[in-house]
């Protein structure tokens, strides 16, 4: 069996160290252009160099997206940009057009190619081509079934890797190759500005009868006829490590540390256990399942890896997450009191019972006993959203530590 990276995303430097610390053997990350979530904190090359050093003190590589489909007007400044990249030594550039693969390999030929998602990457043809012009690693198609990645894994030289996604968003374009957000608003998916158009509610209008909208039906349940559930394959890690694949892709460069966190947790968890023992993994499954179902999802399906979805894999009633827990925020430090200081995310008061979730898997129920400011002046609540806090809890806590609050449904 190969050796098997959990790779996560990493909107932000916060974001990264919550993944290495959580259980990632690599993270990849945007930079400040060229990759495909313009939406995304992204990275500047100083907060580069420093994430890229807090991964590799503790072994963690880092890859850095240069995705974009580029035009003409774009070829100069990825030429500028991989100059300064030279300097940033990330561990390797994902991309998806030919030429800006030729530039990168040109100017950064020290660091490993990874062909992006983006590319159609659907048959062992195309797998080839790539490890013929120099490509390490190739990400497949979210549209392969498992059989078809284990026969690309049967005709690729075995040097070569396969990167697939096993969790997050599923895109209705092809790879992510989607036109919507260009046609409907002028933001170019392509060009890392998509408006996720796939997640409206969509009415017909019919020619003649113009301002007239008529509701647009697949059958009684709804409207959102583009809306695919997101992936989930952690309770399917025996079959992903026996088709071969060298990276499990966590989709989610928006994501919060929460969401990262709890994601890279749970597949950490199971892959380390199954590769222990088997037995293992089976008696720890519904853990695995109820903590990923913590974190906010849209509803699971297990996209094309067992065969191409139908109906069931859609949702068609709306658009907004599942939402059992709020993030509260990320202990940074804790001082000579055992006070945790934090950035408050969501607001939570004096007394309220809270969920303190570690990066070795516990998960533990605390009281807040007292909040201060900066300034160390007591408050009841923390109502202002990246106010700076210290929080006493009554169980001890420390750096990297997630405060949590398991929200009660109506």
């Amino acid at each position: 069996m190969r050796k098997t990276e959990l790779l996560m995303p990493a909107g932000s430097p916060d974001v990264l160290k919550t993944a290495v610390v959580y259980g990632a053997d690599a993270v990849y990350i945007g930079g400040e252009a060229f990759g495909l979530r313009a939406k995304a904190h992204n990275f500047s090359l100083e907060e580069m160099k420093e994430g890229i050093r807090f991964a590799h003190e503790r072994g963690v590589k880092v890859y850095v997206t240069a995705n974009i489909l580029a035009h003409n007007q774009d070829l100069k400044g990825v030429e500028e940009y991989f100059q300064e990249l030279k300097e940033v030594r990330p561990d390797a550039l994902i991309i998806s057009d030919p030429g800006v693969f030729v530039t990168a390999r040109r100017i950064l030929p020290e660091v490993d190619l990874h062909i992006s998602t983006q590319a159609n990457n659907t048959n062992y043809g195309t797998y080839k081509f790539w490890h013929d012009l120099g490509a390490r690693r190739v990400v497949s198609a979210r549209e392969l079934s498992l059989e078809e990645i284990k026969e690309i894994r049967n005709h690729i030289p075995d040097d070569m890797e396969i990167e697939t996604f096993v969790h997050g968003a599923m895109c209705i374009s092809y790879s992510g190759r989607c036109l919507l957000s260009n046609f409907l608003t002028g933001r170019d998916a392509n060009q890392g500005s998509c408006t996720h158009p796939c997640r409206w509610k969509y009415a017909l209008m019919e020619e003649t009868r113009p301002g007239e909208y008529m509701p647009v039906y697949e059958n009684d349940r709804g409207t959102f006829i583009f809306n695919s559930k997101d992936l989930c394959m952690v309770e399917h890690i025996p079959e992903l490590l026996e088709a071969g694949i060298d990276s499990f892709k966590i989709e989610g460069r928006m994501k919060t540390a929460l969401y990262v966190a709890t994601v890279a947790r749970a597949y950490r968890k199971a892959i380390d256990d199954y590769r222990e023992n088997p037995e293992i993994f089976v008696q720890n499954l519904e853990w695995y399942k109820e903590e990923i179902g913590k974190c906010t999802n849209r509803e699971f399906t297990t996209g094309f890896f067992f065969g191409k979805p139908g109906s069931d894999a859609q949702i068609y009633k709306s658009s907004t997450y599942v939402k059992n827990y709020t993030y509260l925020g990320t202990i940074e430090e804790v001082d000579e009191r055992g006070y945790g200081r934090l950035e408050q995310k969501n607001k939570f008061s004096v007394g309220e019972t809270i969920e303190v979730m570690k990066p070795d898997g516990r998960n533990l129920s605390a009281k807040v006993r007292r909040l201060l400011d900066q300034e160390g002046n007591d408050q009841e609540s923390a109502p202002h959203a990246r106010q700076i806090l210290y929080a006493e809890l009554d169980v001890p806590v420390e750096a990297f530590d997630i405060l949590r609050r398991k929200e009660e449904k109506a």
